[in-house]
């Protein structure tokens, strides 16, 4: 039994949301550092995602770029 929100139809209309609005960008990373990367992330209690977009976030304040 499926719950709710959680339907076909549901995922369909998340998958055309987020391709209309947001961009995918795959990143390649050495085998262990997804789970470093996440243990980092989990100890200031943020997604993996939201980790890594600050983390570039800060890197291009650093380096006088214009900001995402």
């Amino acid at each position: 039994m499926e719950q709710q929100g959680q339907g076909k139809a549901s995922t369909r209309a998340k998958d055309k949301y987020n391709a209309a609005n947001y961009d995918q960008v795959k990143l390649w990373v050495k085998k262990g550092d997804r789970e470093r990367i996440d243990a980092a992330a989990k100890a200031v209690d943020m997604s993996r995602n939201a980790f890594i977009l600050e983390a570039i976030e800060e890197k291009i304040k650093r380096e006088n770029a214009k900001p995402l």
